[in-house]
């Protein structure tokens, strides 16, 4: 899991499987921008933008289950983080 931390998210297609607002719960799409704080994914219902430190997302291909806790701060500067 550390390895996927540290690569790019924007084109990886995801579900968020826990959110603090449950209306999110079950959204899947694409990652199409992310910041600091939050990521946008592009959805069959056009783009959501959600904030990290809320939700839990699975990364569909790898099968990995990520606390969005851990994805908090600007992705350049992750990808550089010791973990």
């Amino acid at each position: 899991m550390k390895d996927t931390l540290k690569k790019e998210l924007i084109g990886k297609e995801i579900r968020i499987v826990e959110a603090k607002n449950k209306t999110n719960e079950g959204i899947e799409g694409k990652i199409i921008d992310e910041t600091k704080n939050m990521i946008t994914i592009s959805t069959k219902k056009g783009s959501k933008k959600l904030i990290k430190e809320e939700i839990r997302i699975k990364l569909l291909r790898e099968k990995i289950t990520i606390d969005g806790k851990l994805l908090v701060g600007r992705p350049e500067d992750r990808i550089k983080k010791k973990i």
